[in-house]
């Protein structure tokens, strides 16, 4: 399986323009839809969705209890504008539906622009953008603008329609698991509310789904959960009802903001230096590429429930830009221009190389630990020196060798050895043939 698996990721390297292209074409036919936490605009996404993975759909009814959490009404707009006294659209949601305030109710009056400013927001810092509002769990409404639009209005009288539903429903999320050679998890989880938004978190669910895509071709040794859910409502209520699975879930990403041109970050999980940490600060140090690696702190994405005390999991968020970090961040300048197809498919290669790595991170016992064995006889010494990489690959074993006490995994080897954990993986495979190891089980 390590043989397969390591050819498999060499030829998914090699495919970088064209996994670029083809996650930015998903990106694309979502980024029109107006999704929030709850409504069509979400089922709408996980139908696009499901035309890529045998996505499962689950509904949990309004009012159902979640933890300390409630599952809050469905929200679904049809249509949104603000008129002035000539019958002239000043605000058209048609236009972008970033111009509501996501989660407002019904609207159907006449105002004053006084009045109606106390519902109007804008970025004075930056006045061509649109900004993006909710008011999830307030029953409230409003509207937002360019500072240009807004500094353009007349004193007058405007017509205010928000044809909008607020009413009991359900919150609606995906699920896709992959079955491994072991009951044990890996979590994927992105989420998918966020509407008219390329980075945030456009990006996250399009590297979810092709790295889902990817999984689904290999004999895998870990089991793959990959959720797509609404912001914080979703893994609050995924959590509560799947209790029983959560004790499968040892390794998790959460994946946001990973097409912009940023350097990477990695935000550690509550425990610090569990295995996934460790995994992706090794993969980032060798990118190649700038990184930042960051401790947790309860503020963010869905990974702080998923590290809530109460649960604790190995799931860190891996980002490109973090989130309140690039002026873009929940705006109309975060569009299709802001994220790039080279960006989106580096960011899938760098998480593929963690999954790799963690599909790979095995510790092994050396079953000759009594002095070296005798490599030559058994062809793992050249009978004449050879070429440097050769020579590499002879020290890769010797340590190997020395560091497979059941206490050293494969990464701990790389990193003690300073040698590629690739280099190190082919020492393994030729001793494992040889029978000089074997793999810890718990």
């Amino acid at each position: 399986m390590i043989i397969d698996s390591v050819k498999s990721l060499d030829f998914e390297r090699n495919q970088t323009e064209d996994v670029g292209q083809s996650m930015y074409q998903l990106m694309e036919r979502l980024y029109p839809i107006c999704r929030s936490i709850t409504g069509n605009g979400f089922r709408e996404t996980l139908n696009i969705i499901k035309s890529y993975i045998p996505l499962e759909v689950q509904e949990v009814p309004t009012g159902t209890e979640v933890y300390d959490w409630t599952v809050p009404k469905e929200w679904n707009i049809k249509d949104a504008y603000i008129k002035n006294e000539r019958g002239e659209k000043v605000v058209d949601f048609k236009n972008s539906n970033l111009h509501v305030v996501s989660y407002s109710v019904p609207v159907n009056q006449k105002m004053s622009l006084e009045a109606l400013k106390e519902h109007l927001y804008t970025l004075p810092d930056s006045p061509d953008w649109i900004p993006y509002r909710t008011t999830y769990y307030k029953e409230s409404w409003g509207f937002c603008l360019t500072h240009k639009q807004y500094l353009e209005l007349p004193d007058g009288e405007y017509e205010v329609v928000i044809d909008s539903s607020l009413e009991s429903g359900h919150l609606t999320y995906g699920e896709y698991f992959i079955a491994g050679e072991t009951t044990e998890e890996v979590l994927i989880s992105c989420h998918s509310c966020h509407p008219s938004l390329g980075n945030d978190n456009l990006s996250g669910i399009s590297v979810g789904v092709f790295l889902a895509q990817y999984l689904n071709k290999l004999p895998n040794r870990y089991s793959y959960r990959f959720l797509f859910i609404p912001g914080t409502i979703g893994s609050v209520t995924w959590l509560c009802h799947n209790e029983a699975k959560v004790t499968n879930i040892k390794h998790g990403l959460v994946l946001t903001c990973v097409g912009d041109g940023g350097k990477f970050t990695y935000k550690k999980s509550r425990q610090g230096e569990a295995e996934i940490d460790k995994i992706a600060e090794y993969v980032l140090a060798n990118s190649g590429k700038e990184y930042e690696i960051i401790d947790f702190f309860p503020y963010g994405y869905d990974e702080r429930q998923y590290c809530s005390p109460g649960f604790n999991l190995a799931v860190g968020c891996f980002m490109r830009s973090p989130h309140g970090s690039f002026p873009e961040y929940h705006t109309s300048a975060d569009n299709l221009d802001f994220v790039q197809p080279e960006y989106v498919a580096d960011s899938y290669h760098q998480c593929l190389s963690i999954l790799h790595i963690l599909e790979n991170n095995k510790t092994y016992l050396n079953q000759n630990p009594k002095c070296e064995p005798r490599l030559g006889k058994r062809g793992l010494y050249r009978a004449v020196g050879g070429q440097a990489e050769e020579a590499i690959n002879e020290l890769a074993i010797l340590w190997v060798l020395n560091l497979a006490d059941g206490e050293h995994s494969l990464l701990d080897m790389a990193q003690r050895s300073k040698m590629s954990i690739d280099v190190i993986n082919k020492a393994a495979i030729a001793l494992l043939k040889h029978d000089l190891l074997k793999e810890k089980t718990a």
